[in-house]
């Protein structure tokens, strides 16, 4: 067992196997079987784990790391710049994608089951004309686009200034200076739109299901 849990692929793949099994088990336990609502069951299981991935590490970026790096010493943070955070950043950008790429599943799916569901919710509930009774549709649309804009300046503006500020890409000083604060502030602003966004998603789900 010990060497098993040494090895972090290992791990994982016998996690996902497990997790596999149980999958399995609710279509099998569930009323509605292996149909549309199951696989739209499936897609929010792995929305809800690669969104766990990538806010996880967009915590950890603000919570511990670009909190701490001042401190570290100057001989200390080479090892955090070639080593750490170009992995970190390598499973924070790829979750982010994977977290939306799964979301837009789930609404397509969810749409065979409830009429309109995307078309409402990503226009906040004015595809068909706002009425009493769709207000949920703005506060899911509400946490879909904020989550929709993070991703974006993961990739648009957090990971190119990143790749700078890392050495990545090849800039002189000043510019590696410059991506470097780019890509803090922008970290900040998903930070700062993570708790409305989990709001969104958690709320929504727990009341209007």
């Amino acid at each position: 067992m010990g060497k098993l849990l040494t090895n972090f692929r290992t791990t994982v793949l016998l996690s996902l196997v497990l997790a596999g099994v149980m999958i399995y088990a609710f279509g099998q336990a569930s009323d509605v079987g292996f149909g549309s609502q199951f696989w739209q069951a499936v897609f929010r299981w792995a929305h809800v784990g690669a969104g766990i991935l990538w806010i996880g590490l967009l915590w950890y970026f603000n919570f511990v790391q670009i909190r701490v790096m001042p401190a570290i010493p100057a001989d200390l943070k080479p090892a955090i710049g070639k080593h750490i955070a170009p992995e970190a950043l390598f499973w924070f950008r790829w979750s982010a994608l994977a977290t939306v790429v799964f979301g837009v599943g789930v609404l397509i799916l969810k749409q065979q089951t409830e009429a309109n569901y995307a078309h409402e919710v990503m226009s906040f509930g004015l595809a068909g004309g706002l009425v009493e009774g769709q207000q949920k549709y703005i506060l899911m649309g509400t946490g879909v686009w904020l989550a929709i804009i993070m991703f974006l300046n993961v990739w648009g503006v957090i990971w190119p200034n990143q790749k700078r500020a890392l050495g990545i890409v090849a800039v002189e000083d000043d510019a590696k200076a410059k991506a470097a604060r780019v890509a803090m502030l922008a970290s900040r602003i998903n930070m700062l739109l993570s708790l409305p966004m989990l709001t969104s998603m958690a709320m929504y789900q727990t009341l209007f299901g």
